[in-house]
């Protein structure tokens, strides 16, 4: 995925830790301006790794500095919101 999005692993400078059942995996900051659902774009890194089963994780690097998430589990529903003073 980040070779789509126009990037190339050999000119990483920088690795970023992951955790759990990805700890073992190399992975590199991919920062791009997305646009997710109807919002202006906005600038957010992400952890690329070459796992072919994770190519890109969206996590806390800053989706949650952006964004503000709410999960209704009860309902199996989750609200994406612009954070407030991004509104």
């Amino acid at each position: 995925l980040g070779l789509r999005l126009g990037a190339n692993w050999q000119d990483a400078e920088a690795t970023l830790p992951l955790a759990g059942n990805l700890a073992a995996q190399r992975a590199i900051p991919l920062a791009a301006f997305v646009r997710v659902g109807n919002f202006a774009p906005v600038h957010l890194v992400f952890a690329w790794t070459r796992n072919e089963k994770t190519p890109l994780i969206l996590g806390q690097t800053n989706f949650f500095m952006e964004f503000d998430v709410c999960f209704y589990r009860s309902q199996d529903e989750f609200e994406v919101k612009l954070k407030a003073d991004n509104a």
